[in-house]
């Protein structure tokens, strides 16, 4: 991920998870690894937001997901 891109808003973040790219990003993750997504949500959650990037960024380097990205930032 690009470092513009951690500069969005929850508004913003919520409006691209519900879109039909964000949910199939979501899907994505969730199959190919839903402790990894768990312990993301978890460190955002505690407040570990440079912890969860990087295991977010690990996880979206999937040719899968990346083509996902790509769709989001159409958007």
């Amino acid at each position: 991920m690009e470092k513009k891109n951690q500069d969005f808003s929850m508004q913003e973040v919520m409006r691209l998870a519900k879109s039909p790219a964000g949910q199939q990003l979501i899907a994505l993750l969730k199959q190919k690894d839903s402790a990894s997504l768990e312990q993301v949500v978890a460190q955002a959650k505690s407040g570990d937001y440079a912890g969860a990037g990087k295991n977010l960024s690990a996880m979206l380097s999937s040719p899968e997901a990346q083509a996902l990205m790509k769709q989001l930032e159409g958007k």
